[in-house]
């Protein structure tokens, strides 16, 4: 039985006041960790302040982008390094606005992934399709093409750790939202690929959230279907009684 995992990612949001307080709002009301997992993706101004909030009753702390490289002549970049050394267990890798506005690869996730790995840290995986590969059927291709290129060279015991945020496109940030069974196709199609790349065994340990429009209105029925493990929520967590709510019909699974 996976452990189910609710991950906000808060994006370009919040001030360092407003982002402790909404620790402060929700220390103490999450499921228990052995239910579910709770995280909190976060500015990387704020992350040093929020790891050190992090304890019993917190979410975890994550990032939402990080540099492969341990340090450099990287002008404005976060390192692996920097990252565990704050106490941050998370880093969301290759979501969709990294790939659109800031020229992120295939190649560039695999080796981001890589250096999660390497550093200890937990790294949640972005894969997802546009609305026009959708409606030309492609789905299944390109999702099924970004986790074999975001694996590459990585070993079955790294593989099965790592969180994988199916988010289609079309449905972060839109308002629309695939149906619980669009959801479940395409998180049963990655769980197929690793499955292709490393053995059943190794899939049935890797955790598949679903993300685009998550909220505590829909999670339960999302999390219902057999290869959703839990969500990659943008707006919905940004306020602490929506992200209570989600961790809550996540701690009932």
């Amino acid at each position: 039985m996976r452990k189910p995992i609710i991950a906000g990612n808060w994006k370009m949001h919040k001030t360092l006041g407003e982002a402790e307080s909404f620790f402060d709002s929700v220390k103490g009301r999450l499921p228990d960790a052995e239910k579910a997992d709770t995280v909190v993706c976060a500015s990387a101004p704020f992350l040093a302040s929020l790891a050190a909030r992090t304890g019993e009753g917190t979410p975890s702390v994550g990032a939402q982008t990080m540099h492969e490289e341990e340090k450099g002549a990287y002008t404005g970049e976060v390192s692996p390094v920097m990252l565990t050394d704050l106490g941050v267990r998370y880093v969301i890798i290759g979501h969709s606005e990294r790939r659109e506005f800031f020229n992120e690869t295939d190649d560039s996730v695999n080796r981001k992934t890589k250096a999660a790995f390497i550093h200890g840290l937990i790294p949640i995986i972005c894969v997802g399709e546009s609305l026009e590969e959708r409606e030309s059927e492609k789905t299944a291709d390109k999702i099924s093409g970004q986790v074999r290129a975001a694996f590459e060279g990585i070993g079955a015991e790294n593989a099965a750790g790592a969180v994988i945020a199916y988010e289609p496109i079309w449905a972060i940030g839109t308002g629309k939202t695939a149906t619980s069974e669009m959801a479940n196709e395409a998180c049963a199609e990655i769980r197929s690929t690793i499955a292709e790349l490393y053995g059943q065994e190794t899939a049935e340990q890797v955790r598949i959230q679903y993300g685009g429009s998550v909220k505590p209105e829909n999670i339960a029925e999302l999390l219902a279907q057999p290869d959703i493990d839990g969500a990659l929520v943008g707006g919905a967590s940004l306020e602490p009684e929506s992200f209570i709510a989600l961790a809550e019909a996540a701690g009932h699974e």
